[in-house]
């Protein structure tokens, strides 16, 4: 039986790798392509050497994305091959049983599982942070949308809500606006700086300007305006929750979601969108068990005539099938305010019923 394992998992394995390397570079050619309008332009030194290695930083992210379509396409063809050349059927009569058979995929789903979730929570994250580094270096700053990143505070009675336009290629922070409100909700001061920087427990803000608003009478208040050249202001606000601000949430590992989950629920955000990207982070990876599954019943399949073409056609459309309809479930349960959990769940299980449906009908009951 071990001879058997080793049979199937080195096939598998080779055309899951084949699968993965096809899709990787047609990606990376997309991408290449999207970058080339950004390459040789004047007012910035980004040159057709960096366009390269920041498409290749962003190779992680596919690979992330695309290894369970290719763990599914990569096993149909396998077993449908085995089927077609009688292979699987000498494997059936050498003992390999539907429940052993089930067993063994599992364990191999289990391995592309692993490292599906080590490459979305460390590779990825790593290698897109790189990679956005490496375009701010070039081409200025990094930054989302017209005003930047939006953060909110609270610090005792006292309510703060900050804007950071852009983060440098240093890690510095561009446009910072610091809005303090009290426990009435009235605006007490503004801070405006048009740079800063992390400090331990703080942020240093340079050349600061501060509003201060002063209530004189029932409607008459005052404004002091002073010019600061260092402004030092405590907060627990890290880098890394001005960098997830910044960034795509997809993007993000694990435990920096969750350390921003926890800090949007302390200061009353919603947390909607970042409480489904991080159930995706968890159930994502289970998806590639959820495709060796649905890949074994093309093994019992009878092939009388033919190749295997729209069988692994078939296994194409399930699994774009698959990404798409994990995409819209993200969308549809962050404008119904679905449970996170059962909305990043969804897909996964309604594949799980499918495949162990199929499994049943096309391999126990046959």
């Amino acid at each position: 039986m071990m001879t058997i394992r080793r049979l199937i998992y080195r096939e598998v394995l080779a055309a899951v790798v084949f699968v993965a390397i096809g899709f990787l570079s047609l990606f990376f050619f997309f991408d290449f392509v999207d970058e080339l309008p950004n390459v040789g332009k004047s007012d910035t030194p980004y040159r057709l050497t960096q366009a390269l290695v920041y498409v290749a930083l962003r190779i992680p992210n596919h690979l992330y994305e695309l290894l369970p379509i290719a763990v599914l396409i990569g096993s149909i063809f396998v077993m449908a091959r085995m089927a077609q050349s009688s292979e699987y059927t000498i494997l059936r009569t050498s003992g390999l049983g539907p429940w052993r058979a089930l067993r063994t995929l599992l364990a191999l789903g289990m391995m592309f599982t692993l490292l599906t979730f080590a490459a979305g929570d460390y590779l990825a994250p790593a290698a897109d942070k790189a990679a956005q580094l490496l375009k701010a270096r070039y081409q200025g700053r990094i930054s989302v949308g017209q005003t930047g990143a939006w953060l909110k505070e609270r610090q005792g009675q006292r309510t703060y809500t900050v804007n950071v336009n852009a983060l440098t290629p240093d890690g510095d922070m561009q446009g910072v606006r610091i809005f303090e409100a009290d426990a009435r909700g009235f605006l007490v001061s503004t801070t405006q700086a048009p740079r800063g920087s992390f400090a331990d427990g703080a942020w240093l803000l340079q050349e600061a300007e501060r509003s201060q608003f002063n209530t004189t009478g029932a409607d008459m208040a005052t404004v002091e305006r002073n010019q600061l050249p260092k402004v030092r202001w405590p907060t627990e606000i890290t880098p890394e929750m001005v960098s997830v601000a910044l960034l795509k949430p997809d993007r993000m590992s694990t435990i920096d979601l969750f350390q921003y989950i926890r800090h949007l629920d302390d200061n009353g955000q919603t947390s909607q969108r970042y409480e489904i990207e991080f159930w995706r982070k968890v159930f994502y990876p289970l998806s590639c068990l959820v495709m060796v599954v649905l890949a074994l019943p093309f093994a019992y399949l009878h092939f009388r005539s033919g190749g295997i073409t729209s069988y692994v056609f078939g296994g194409v459309l399930i699994g774009i099938s698959f990404f798409l309809l994990n995409n819209v479930f993200g969308y549809i349960g962050n404008l119904r305010n679905w449970w996170p959990w059962l909305t990043a769940a969804a897909p996964g299980l309604i594949y799980s019923m499918l495949s162990l449906g199929a499994f049943g009908w096309l391999v126990l009951r046959r």
